[in-house]
C-alpha cells in the first residue's frame, strides 16, 4: 500500500474542500482548509519524501498556473486532473505530469464516450492515462459521477466495467464522493469491492481520518489498493500526522 498525496486547487489556491459541495457556480462550497502556501511548497514536500503517484486536481477554472507550478517542481512525481481533454493533455505531460486523469471528458452526458477515450489514447498513450472512477452509491450500487461529482452517469462499478476499462488506462483513481472531505471514515464496502475487482494500480480517496482507518483500509484492500488522504492531515489543517502516515505506509509497502 502506497500513500499517494494530493494537491487540490480551487480558485488558484491549495485547498481542502468537501467535494460533494462543488458546483458550476462555486456557490456554497465548504472549505475545510485554505493554505497560505502555494502548490510548489507541497510538491517539494512530496518530492523530498519520495512519494510518487500523487495527484494535482484542478477544481474549476483559474488553476492551470498553480498546477503547472507543482508539476515543474516535481517532474514525473505527480499526476494531474480536472478539465483534461485530448486537446490539452499533452501540454500537462510536457510540463512534468507522469499521467493525466480524466473523468467528465470521457463520461459525458451520463455515458462513456469511447470515441473520446480512443482519441485521448491516440494522442498520449494508455500508459500516461488515469481514469477517474469517482463514484456515489444509489440503490445499493456504485455509479461513476461526473461534473464535479454532481451528476450520476449510467456507468456502474462492476467487475466487467472495471475489467473493460483496464484495457484503456494505466491506473484508476477512485474517490468515494459521498464521504470525501468529511473525515468520517472510509466506505468499507467500496474498498472491499474494488480490492476484489481491480488488477491495475488503483488509488482510493475518501474518509480516512486516523491510523486506525488506515489499518482497516489495509485489511480490506488486501494489498490491491493505494490510498490518498487530504483534509484529515495536519499539513491541511487536520489532526492526522502527515509524517506518521508517510512512515506507516512505507512500512506497509515493504
Amino acid at each position: 500500500m502506497q500513500f499517494r498525496p494530493c494537491i487540490d486547487l480551487h480558485q488558484g489556491k491549495v485547498k481542502q474542500i468537501v467535494g460533494a459541495t462543488l458546483n458550476n457556480e462555486n456557490k456554497n462550497v465548504i472549505e475545510n482548509y485554505v493554505s497560505t502556501y502555494d502548490s510548489s511548497y507541497y510538491a517539494e514536500m512530496f518530492r523530498e519524501d519520495k512519494l510518487t503517484g500523487g495527484h494535482v486536481i484542478m477544481l474549476g477554472d483559474g488553476n492551470k498556473e498553480a498546477a503547472i507550478q507543482a508539476l515543474q517542481t516535481y517532474p514525473g512525481g505527480l499526476q494531474v486532473g480536472g478539465g483534461i481533454n485530448a486537446d490539452n493533455a499533452e501540454e500537462f505531460l510536457q510540463a512534468g505530469a507522469s499521467h493525466v486523469i480524466v473523468t467528465s471528458y470521457i463520461f459525458h452526458d451520463g455515458e462513456l464516450k469511447m470515441d473520446r477515450l480512443e482519441k485521448l489514447i491516440e494522442k498520449i498513450g494508455k500508459e500516461n492515462l488515469v481514469i477517474d472512477l469517482s463514484c456515489k452509491q444509489k440503490d445499493g450500487k456504485w455509479y461513476v459521477v461526473t461534473d464535479k461529482w454532481t451528476k450520476f452517469s449510467n456507468i456502474e462499478i462492476t467487475p466487467s466495467t472495471v475489467k473493460d476499462l483496464e484495457n484503456y488506462c494505466d491506473e484508476f483513481l477512485i474517490h468515494a464522493a459521498d464521504v470525501e472531505g468529511k473525515r468520517g471514515g472510509i466506505e468499507e464496502n467500496l474498498v472491499a469491492k474494488l480490492a476484489d475487482n481491480v488488477s491495475i494500480p488503483t488509488t482510493y480517496a475518501g474518509g480516512v481520518r486516523s491510523i486506525e482507518d488506515l489499518e482497516l483500509f489495509e485489511q480490506l484492500a488486501k494489498g490491491k489498493l493505494h490510498v490518498t488522504i487530504g483534509s484529515a492531515l495536519d499539513i491541511f489543517g487536520g489532526d492526522l500526522s502527515y509524517q506518521e502516515v508517510v512512515e506507516y505506509c512505507k512500512l506497509g509497502d515493504k
